[in-house]
């Protein structure tokens, strides 16, 4: 008993050593949820950053004989019941049913294509800057590989998805960002100067918070020209989904400013003649910041989801970029979806991204106060 309290003891004697970083690092340590969130965002990071590594085709390369072809199998045994230490696929033949003339795909048993690793096939920019023609996998020429199938116009899909969470990715954590730095600059405006600037800068957020998201969002992007380059067409889209999500951030910034104006810290600055931006930037906003960083990592996946929603119904993100949503946007039609279910493979990466961000920012939030209770 003495010896449990003593440890106890030193333990808290320890904390007040550490600083406040330090205290949400090993809180965040000790929190599964968060690491194995963090983990995910960097799959999909490592995916979509050396997606052209990670697909043994050309992804702009369309052969429309591969076109809707289902995902092929990896084997480690062959007909004859005989195992293979290196895995390898068949190629897939297309045939059609007589009564309805369904396309059906049927594995070529006559010839194995064994699957090598870090193979020299087609060449690409590395980063975009390093040329290279190497690749995690591939088959010999003559054999295909597609681990998710191929869409309407005979490309990998698992390629494509993993291209595509460069802009899913990048779009989602460029408009939070926005969204962030609006929102904590309106909402430590209106909490430190209150009066008729809090009046002014409330009224306006409820204002705008009157809307709905969605629609709002429909009808901002279906104005957006066709015939605009695609670093225009994202830098808008990125604004737009920042565009309303900032009103919750302003509101929950202020009221952190608004409980800290009171501390005996800021009320002693004041006295010893700081400035307002002194204060507000030495003090203030650096205790708001890891509310910041928790609401960041939070509302991502919000924007992922409806860039998504957008590109599915064709009024977001257009060729020649490429989204997890535009990818679902070929199983619109029941009867598509029906015959080639792979279609919808890419919803596999949305789900990953949104939980991984979310076990993520659960974990931040928890970290964010160490001196609660658990």
């Amino acid at each position: 008993m003495y010896m449990a309290e003593n440890k106890e003891m030193q333990t808290k004697k320890q904390e007040r050593y550490e600083s406040y970083f330090q205290l949400v690092w090993k809180r965040f340590r000790k929190s599964k949820p968060a690491i194995v969130g963090g983990l995910m965002i960097l799959i999909l990071i490592i995916l979509a950053a050396f997606a052209d590594f990670f697909c043994p085709t050309d992804l702009e390369k369309t052969d429309l004989q591969l076109t809707n072809m289902p995902p092929q199998r990896v084997h480690f045994i062959d007909t004859d019941g005989k195992f293979h230490l290196r895995p390898f696929v068949y190629n897939l033949m297309i045939d059609y049913d007589p009564v309805t003339f369904a396309p059906i795909w049927k594995e070529d048993t006559n010839k194995r294509f064994p699957i090598y690793f870090f193979v020299n096939t087609w060449k690409y920019k590395l980063l975009g800057m390093i040329p290279t023609n190497l690749h995690l996998f591939g088959v010999e020429k003559g054999g295909t590989i597609f681990l998710m199938g191929t869409e309407r116009q005979g490309r990998d899909l698992f390629g494509r998805a993993c291209w595509a969470g460069r802009i899913s990715l990048s779009m989602s954590i460029f408009a939070a960002v926005i969204s962030l730095t609006i929102g904590s600059i309106t909402g430590v405006t209106s909490g430190y100067y209150g009066g008729k600037i809090d009046w002014f800068l409330q009224r306006f957020i409820e204002f705008l918070m009157s809307f709905p998201q969605l629609p709002l969002w429909m009808a901002l992007a279906a104005v957006i020209p066709k015939n605009w380059n695609s670093l225009s067409i994202f830098m808008v889209m990125s604004v737009i989904f920042a565009s309303l999500g900032w009103t919750g951030v302003a509101r929950e910034v202020r009221g952190k400013v608004m409980a800290f104006g009171s501390t005996d810290f800021i009320l002693a600055a004041k006295e010893m003649g700081a400035s307002d931006a002194r204060i507000i930037l030495k003090h203030l906003y650096p205790n708001c910041l890891s509310h910041v960083i928790v609401s960041l990592t939070l509302g991502i996946p919000g924007i992922i989801l409806a860039e998504s929603f957008l590109s599915f119904l064709g009024i977001g993100i257009q060729e020649p970029l490429t989204s997890w949503g535009f990818l679902m946007k070929n199983a619109q039609a029941l009867e598509v979806l029906g015959s080639y279910p792979w279609i919808l493979t890419p919803v596999g990466f949305i789900i990953f991204a949104v939980l991984g961000f979310n076990f993520l920012g659960d974990g931040l939030r928890d970290a964010a106060d160490p001196y609660s209770i658990v």
